[in-house]
């Protein structure tokens, strides 16, 4: 089994795959690899929802579910949350999530 997980982010059509260690917070998998779109301002921390995805569907159910304090920072994203937007912030590198693809807003 490996020790690391891929994440592919995807902004203006333009994919960028990183591979991380597992249990790195999706957030931090985009910061540390410069991946253009996701600022995370807060650093992770649930108070800024600068760091806004749309899952794709097909990885949609294999994350745990939002806890009501993201679902109240979902509604202060700068782009109208769908039924698959999360906050990366709240996303742990994984193997069920290995591969997973995250569309980032363009609004971010």
């Amino acid at each position: 089994m490996s020790d690391k997980s891929k994440v592919v982010f995807v902004k203006d059509g333009h994919r960028t795959e990183v591979e991380v260690l597992m249990g790195t917070s999706m957030l931090h998998a985009a910061t540390d690899n410069l991946v253009n779109g996701i600022i995370g301002e807060c650093g992770g921390d649930l108070s800024c929802a600068t760091c806004h995805v749309f899952v794709e569907p097909e990885w949609f159910d294999r994350l745990p579910s939002a806890e009501s304090e993201e679902l109240e920072m979902l509604e202060a994203t700068a782009e109208e949350p769908t039924e698959f937007s999360r906050l990366s912030c709240q996303l742990s590198c994984v193997s069920e999530t290995d591969g997973i693809v995250l569309h980032i807003p363009d609004s971010q």
